[in-house]
């Protein structure tokens, strides 16, 4: 677990999300199958990873606050709907099993869209270079960026970066350093709200009501370390063979997990 949270740090950190894409399917692997333990869990962590990046962004003045301070509000509203769609019956007791799958489709979705942008050697937003000036936000792409990401960060338990980063470069002309470093500053609210929301969802079960806060105390010191180091990174050394190291472990989480919820499908 130790090093799990140091690995989850380091990607959160460098890559601008929470580090619940990894810290889910890893918990998954180490502890077996408890999707809803791990999404109240990895919500909380998510805070801790974020805090320290957005600060080594702050010092390189790579946050566009305007931007962050807008999108948030959103963000926080649809992390709220996230959580109380993933608190439904359907995906209750062995039914955690359909929430499982859809985590690992919604990894593949992501690992795929992002090796189909490295193969085609393109800007990922396929508008404005890295030198270019972002265009104005406006509420219509403000409202494209966070809606989404606040709900798969409520639903799913992850930080919503993974989203945030590709739509801000598509719907915001954001350079990607810079969408890196706002993604990792809306995340502290979004990973806030949802932890909130989902562990006081689980505190009806007597069983579960700590295992999230134990379990992230075990994590949170590692992750913030990784977090510190890999927020360096993103303004030190190229990241793309880090990314396609990134996707490959995103394909081989999502395979593992979409096995696994197949298998125990009530």
């Amino acid at each position: 677990l130790v090093i799990v949270g140091l690995f989850v740090g380091l990607v959160g950190g460098m890559f601008g999300v929470g580090g619940g894409i990894v810290l889910i399917p890893a918990l998954n692997e180490v502890l077996g199958p408890n999707q809803h333990l791990y999404q109240s869990t990895a919500m909380i962590v998510n805070l801790f990873v974020a805090v320290p990046a957005v600060y080594q962004h702050h010092c390189v003045r790579a946050v566009e606050v305007a931007t962050v301070l807008r999108i948030i509000p959103l963000a926080v509203a649809s992390v709220v709907v996230g959580v109380a769609v993933s608190e439904l019956g359907i995906f209750a007791g062995e039914g955690e099993a359909y929430l499982r799958g859809l985590f690992g489709l919604f990894l593949f979705a992501c690992a795929a869209y992002d090796i189909y942008r490295m193969w085609r050697k393109t800007d990922a937003a396929g508008a404005a270079s890295d030198g270019g000036a972002p265009v104005r936000p406006r509420w219509g792409p403000l409202a494209a960026v966070a809606l989404p990401l606040g709900f798969a960060s409520g639903l799913l338990g992850v930080g919503g970066g993974i989203l945030a980063v590709p739509l801000q470069r598509r719907f915001l002309h954001t350079p990607i350093r810079t969408a890196i470093a706002n993604s990792a500053a809306i995340i502290i609210a979004t990973s806030l709200v949802g932890a909130l929301a989902k562990n006081y969802a689980v505190m009806s079960d007597v069983e579960s009501s700590t295992g999230p806060i134990l379990l992230a105390c075990v994590l949170i010191p590692t992750a913030v370390v990784g977090s510190l180091v890999g927020s360096r990174l993103t303004h030190r050394m190229p990241v793309q063979l880090v990314k396609g190291a990134f996707n490959l472990l995103l394909l081989l989480a999502a395979v593992s997990l979409t096995h696994s919820a197949l298998r125990s499908l009530p």
